[in-house]
């Protein structure tokens, strides 16, 4: 608040309510996708026979909030849990199956849908922002990219606000 300009004060405080709001959305929508895969990834599994679908299915669908690691972790274990239960190919390509359509299911439904359009970012960009943020800054890009482009939204939002605005528009 003390670097804030007085004359701006009102306006960052109304900018950082509208951020706070967005990563709010950002949060729920995360958490309600975690829950949807942790249910389908269990579900599935237990109809593959998998004996320990459940708490497989659990982690794999609480780590999917970690870009490539939480999907590879839980591919790991189901891989490895089919190999240990069935003879065979079968419970190997089940899981592999499975967590394929998960992956798909993820990134082109689930995290556009019920985390892009809480955030005001339709599929198409929260697709564009994953893949450039990524590209720009690795691991950690993918992991910021939707609540940066959430804030960069609120900035641009405001910037045109505020030129339109201004005399420089209007004269």
């Amino acid at each position: 608040a003390l670097a804030i300009p007085r004359r701006w004060s009102v306006q960052a405080g109304g900018m950082a309510q509208e951020v706070d709001l967005l990563l709010a959305q950002y949060l729920r929508g995360q958490l309600l996708v975690m829950l949807v895969l942790a249910l389908f990834y269990s579900f599935a599994l237990t109809m593959l026979g998998l004996d320990v679908a459940l708490p497989v299915g659990i982690i794999s669908g609480l780590l999917v909030f970690i870009p490539y690691i939480g999907f590879g972790v839980g591919m790991v274990l189901g891989l490895i849990a089919a190999l240990l239960q069935f003879p065979g190919w079968y419970g190997v390509l089940g899981v592999t199956a499975i967590f394929t359509v998960g992956q798909v299911l993820e990134g082109f439904f689930l995290t556009p849908r019920l985390v892009g359009e809480r955030i005001g970012l339709n599929a198409l960009t929260v697709i564009f922002a994953l893949l450039a943020f990524g590209q720009l800054f690795g691991f950690v890009g993918v992991l910021l990219a939707l609540p940066a482009s959430a804030v960069l939204m609120v900035a641009f939002r405001h910037l045109r606000h505020s030129y339109l605005a201004s005399s420089f528009y209007n004269a």
